[in-house]
């Protein structure tokens, strides 16, 4: 009997009576991250970090929550658990699992580069390491953080010039932090939907010391948003909402947006390749650090990133998850086409 199973509600570990991510109800579920692919609706009891708790009440409701910090080691069912900083979004962990002296890591989503808010990546040697792969090809390569914000930054004071509204399209937990604080710097009037509201206010009421930002209501007046910087979920993008905003030039942050033409495909002015994933250097840089004799690849491109690993001597196999419906759910058939 493995450590951990896949099984059809998701990562079980049998000898501790317990899931991580579970997709379907059950008992006890352990919970890397709030994304909505990684935390659903209906287990009896959960267990996640210290952070993640207030966005999980926001989204699922009142439910038993058990929260540990990272590095702190508790038993389930005699088996050892412990939670490590993933880098992904606040509160995001990998979850290390210990019995016998073997060690797995589920690492859930993540990424290497410290981005000033979701924590630095920590890796944790074992035995055997569950990896996403959402980006998981060469050609995904991000530039560093501050970089990033100075594009952000720049793209907003030319559409200042022109008179233009700001639109930056940002999912609304891991990017919109990040996209708010690059914005700060260059202005304080700064609007955010509805669903980034929620979340925002959230953050705001647990301690996180975020930029002041205020909803777009229907009682928001059209000079108040003249020249100010808009954050809002990809649900918006495209929709009457955005009319409100004339003249204005919408912002997309997304991997995806490394490839060349989606933005122009998107139909959007501007495409920051900004990401809450590792890159392909980044996958592989944690990877190796596990020193995992065993790998196993979960959504993204699972095949192209299991097969180099094992090319490159280190045993991978894809399994089948129904993880990454989050805001990088996958490339499109197009970026596809062009990879």
């Amino acid at each position: 009997m493995a450590l951990i199973e896949f099984t059809d509600k998701g990562l079980c570990c049998p000898q501790g009576k317990f899931y991580i991510d579970p997709w379907k109800p059950v008992d006890k579920a352990l919970i890397t991250h709030a994304h909505s692919d990684h935390a659903r609706w209906g287990s009896k009891s959960y267990l996640c970090h210290t952070y993640s708790k207030p966005i999980l009440q926001l989204r699922l409701g009142d439910n038993p929550y058990q929260t540990v910090e990272w590095n702190e080691n508790i038993s389930i069912n005699g088996v050892k658990v412990s939670f490590h900083p993933a880098g992904h979004v606040i509160g995001s962990s990998q979850i290390r699992v210990e019995y016998n002296g073997e060690v797995w890591v589920v690492s859930g989503d993540y990424k290497v580069v410290d981005d000033g808010i979701s924590g630095q990546f920590e890796p944790v040697p074992c035995n055997t390491f569950i990896t996403e792969s959402t980006f998981g090809l060469p050609i995904y390569k991000w530039k560093l953080p501050e970089q990033i914000n100075k594009d952000i930054q720049n793209w907003i004071l030319k559409n200042q010039e022109e008179g233009r509204t700001s639109v930056i399209i940002a999912y609304s937990l891991g990017k919109a932090q990040r996209v708010l604080k690059a914005i700060a710097e260059v202005t304080q009037n700064i609007f955010v939907h509805g669903a980034i509201y929620n979340i925002h206010a959230t953050l705001m009421q647990a301690g996180w010391n975020l930029p002041a930002v205020k909803r777009v209501t229907n009682e928001t007046k059209k000079e108040e948003l003249a020249g100010s910087v808009v954050v809002a979920p990809p649900s918006a993008d495209g929709s009457s909402w955005m009319k409100r905003f004339t003249p204005y030039s919408v912002g997309v942050c997304s991997g995806w947006m490394q490839v060349r033409g989606n933005a122009r495909r998107r139909n959007v002015d501007a495409g920051f390749a900004m990401s809450d994933h590792a890159d392909w250097a980044g996958l592989l840089q944690a990877v190796k650090a596990t020193g995992a004799d065993k790998v196993f690849v979960t959504h993204g491109f699972q095949a192209q990133f299991s097969r180099f690993l094992n090319e490159n001597g280190i045993e991978a196999a894809e399994v089948k998850t129904e993880y990454g419906n989050d805001e990088e759910e996958g490339p499109t058939a197009l970026t596809a086409a062009e990879e």
